[in-house]
């Protein structure tokens, strides 16, 4: 990832001699008293598949497309997040109130009904207090109330929000895609705006639905985000538009457009191509040509978000067009929490409109700013 450049007067340092360049300003080790994600990262797994506390914010970010036997199509988001309260408020000790604790769990589970044009919604929110939530940083196993993510061969996910619920097995069909470079995904050009960012992004996945009353047999792929930093955005950042990519031929994408409050693009937005064989291509921003094609506006919240995208990556001679299978796919977070749109896109060639995979879409801040 490129910190911005730094224009030098040639001819003017011809004129007055050689002048020793400058030394970039160093990275700090610690922000706020978390560990800086700007530091370089060896992921080594299965150990990363776990809790990272000593930074501040980190979540697990599971979405998928899934099938019944009888042909019925559903996406899914399922995510669990943790937050610290503080780097300095100790982990309770044994002889202190239960009711202490240093992290929060929000999680969020949605269903997209393909076939229905259908969108439902639930989330849960747990304190570490009385064990209500945890995150192990031994191996992987989350829990938010009920809800849980465990294991890694396979990832076992589950999650009952009343009128939808998940219970899936999830085996890798590809090694981990890290992004950025050196274990670093560059989210602005300050000394601590970054995270260490890496995905599942094809994962062979089975299990059972509970919606509309049934119990379904389901199969698909999904794709995981585990990402984990210390203060990634800036005041001047609003949000994000994310986008991943499943192409049929077994290549994956991800990119991630960083939006500026004044509508400009943060110049260190990226990438990763990721190709059959699980190898990964770094992308920078200008290496992915993506064009909005259609808005809507939500009749909840009165915000309007892109929907719609062409997509062009010259390099990979890919060409495609996403388009979403339901316009309202926003999730509206009661009293002040976040409201984004997350949503399931069928992918099709841009020229000849065939089926070319699935992906996912994320848009925040398109309400209010988002705050990391």
């Amino acid at each position: 990832m490129r910190l911005r450049a730094v224009v030098l007067a040639v001819c003017g340092i011809a004129l007055l001699g050689a002048v020793a360049p400058r030394s970039p300003a160093p990275i700090p080790p610690r922000v706020k008293g978390f560990e800086n994600a700007r530091q370089p990262w060896q992921f080594v797994f299965p150990r990363d598949h776990a809790a990272h506390p000593g930074f501040e914010t980190e979540w697990w970010y599971y979405t998928g497309h899934l099938r019944t036997a009888d042909g019925r199509r559903f996406g899914y988001e399922l995510t669990f997040f943790r937050e610290a309260i503080g780097a300095t408020d100790p982990t309770p000790g044994p002889d202190q109130s239960r009711w202490r604790g240093t992290q929060l769990y929000p999680a969020h589970l949605a269903l997209t009904d393909e076939n229905g044009k259908r969108f439902v919604y639930a989330e849960r929110f747990a304190r570490e207090a009385l064990g209500m939530g945890h995150a192990s940083a031994r191996t992987l196993d989350v829990a938010v109330n009920e809800w849980t993510l465990r294991g890694t061969s396979p990832f076992e996910l589950h999650a009952d929000g009343g009128d939808v619920g998940l219970d899936l097995q999830q085996v890798a069909e590809k090694p981990p895609a890290v992004h950025g470079h050196d274990g670093v995904s560059v989210k602005a050009a300050c000394a601590s705006c970054a995270s260490h960012y890496y995905s599942m992004t094809r994962l062979r996945t089975s299990g059972l639905l509970r919606y509309g009353g049934r119990r379904m047999h389901v199969e698909g792929t999904s794709w995981m985000d585990h990402e984990f930093g210390s203060e990634e955005l800036q005041p001047n950042q609003a949000g994000w538009d994310w986008f991943s990519i499943q192409l049929d031929d077994r290549r994956e994408i991800m990119d991630y457009r960083l939006r500026q409050t004044d509508g400009s693009l943060t110049p260190e937005s990226s990438g990763s191509l990721i190709d059959a064989g699980g190898a990964v291509r770094h992308l920078e921003r200008d290496d992915v040509l993506i064009d909005v094609t259609g808005h809507w506006k939500s009749p909840h919240t009165n915000a309007t978000y892109p929907s719609g995208w062409h997509v062009r990556i010259p390099s990979a001679h890919l060409d495609l067009v996403l388009v979403p299978v339901l316009a309202d796919q926003e999730l509206v977070a009661p009293g002040g929490g976040t409201t984004y749109w997350e949503g399931s896109v069928e992918i099709q060639d841009a020229t000849t409109h065939e089926h070319r995979g699935v992906g996912y879409v994320e848009l925040t801040g398109y309400t209010t700013a988002l705050s990391l």
